[in-house]
């Protein structure tokens, strides 16, 4: 067997074995389009770790048979760059994989522009850092930008399969025995790093010992030591996943700190970002709202930080955002306002809208009386003129019952309540 890792040599041969990112390469997307156009243009492809940018630079140049050189922008040489050019121009074309290239020094960076322009090169390359941050502007204009996803445990598993099946370049020759849940757990522990979960596999592979039958048996403890990662008591559609899911933002209701960090942490070893990101939004909105109206925006930072760098860095901003909403004062007050109010439409409760609402930006309204006793507000004092607005039936509905748990809100009450004393007085 290759002594070269079982990552490296399960690397697809052609657009067909890639593994997700169907958004590039799923039929009618732009690098599916490319290849079949046999029209390849440079680019970038920049994304998480293990996501396969690599891999699809090969895979694009193996598809469309051109030759292909694989460098790296922090170990090769300008010297090396040079005898990529010169293989090009032997070749009549030649595809530049280059690996780190947001690294590119100057130097080469100045000496391979020109090749970029006249098409002799078509770079390739791959990054995990975003482009607009840490991309040359004269690289960076002259290629395509393609963002690669994180891999979904059910893609990393079917790499993970593959590996298992392939007796040419994967572990097939061997009588490997697995269990499901160790198979699930190296396609959930990487948090979507395809070469992390075959690294581990093979790990596990060939450091078990054959038993009287030549089987290898792997299950959940050696994939748990192979993984250097404990699996955890739920999955992402199991019911103690909710249950989790639940516990968290009940928690954050209650101002309970500890335990909403805990919760925070189940999750977070769960690799389970999405679930985090949406509670914690939800709760920001639902359960404080005009309480403390930052914490929504603030939560969404916090959440767009996250998805940006990643874990493990990423419980540091939402180690942070978790605090500030559990400790911010609770009101929800306008949801509940806003239902009530959805309720009584659901129940026909609608009404006619009064008259001196309705549109009159067209010839012929003010004959049908549409909007002729409109009252515009900006020209009262205060900005503020009482008339009524709500449908005849409904006329003396009042919703919005504020809270006083935070400043905002009750600044908020006492202009309501001012609002409602002056309606009170015109009936």
């Amino acid at each position: 067997m290759s002594r070269k890792p079982l990552a490296y040599r399960m690397r697809p041969q052609n657009m067909e074995g890639i593994i997700g990112q169907q958004h590039l390469v799923g039929e009618g997307k732009m690098i599916r389009r490319m290849v079949e156009a046999n029209m390849l243009s440079s680019m970038i492809l920049f994304g998480p770790p293990g996501t396969g940018k690599t891999s699809m630079a090969m895979a694009i140049a193996k598809s469309l048979k051109l030759p292909y050189k694989l460098l790296n922008a922090v170990v090769d040489k300008k010297k090396d760059m040079e005898i990529a050019v010169e293989e090009a121009k032997f070749s009549g074309q030649l595809v530049l994989i280059l690996d780190e290239v947001h690294r590119l020094d100057k130097a080469k960076q100045d000496f391979l522009l020109p090749h970029l322009e006249s098409n002799l090169l078509t770079l390739i390359g791959c990054t995990t850092s975003n482009p607009y941050h840490s991309i040359n502007p004269a690289i960076r204009s002259r290629c395509h930008l393609f963002e690669l996803h994180k891999l979904e445990p059910e893609d990393v598993k079917v790499g993970l399969v593959n590996a298992l099946q392939d007796e040419t370049l994967g572990l097939g020759k061997y009588k490997v025995n697995i269990t499901d849940d160790a198979l699930d757990h190296f396609a959930n522990s990487s948090n979507g790093d395809l070469r992390s979960s075959l690294n581990g596999l093979e790990l596990a592979v060939m450091s078990t010992k054959p038993d009287s039958n030549d089987d290898i048996n792997i299950d959940l403890t050696i994939a748990e030591e192979c993984m250097q990662k404990k699996s955890f008591s739920h999955d992402k559609d199991g019911d103690a996943h909710y249950d989790v899911l639940s516990a968290f933002q009940k928690s954050i209701r209650g101002s309970d700190v500890n335990a909403a960090l805990h919760y925070l942490g189940r999750l977070i070893e769960a690799g389970d970002l999405d679930s985090i990101a949406r509670r914690m939004v939800v709760c920001a909105y639902e359960d404080i709202g005009l309480a403390n109206p930052q914490a929504g925006p603030r939560a969404l930072f916090a959440v767009q930080a996250a998805e940006r760098i990643g874990f493990p860095e990423a419980r540091i901003p939402l180690s942070v955002a978790v605090i500030e909403l559990c400790l911010s004062p609770k009101s929800n007050s306008a949801y509940k306002a806003l239902d009530e109010a959805l309720q009584d439409i659901r129940d026909g409760k609608s009404g006619d809208i009064p008259m001196h609402l309705k549109d009159a930006h067209y010839k012929g309204a003010k004959a049908l009386g549409r909007g002729v006793e409109y009252k515009y507000p900006h020209n009262y004092e205060q900005g503020f003129v009482v008339q009524q607005y709500l449908p005849n039936s409904i006329k003396n509905k009042e919703y919005f019952q504020p809270k006083e748990t935070g400043k905002f809100e009750a600044s908020l009450k006492k202009i309501y309540s001012n609002i409602l004393e002056q309606q009170k007085k015109n009936k």
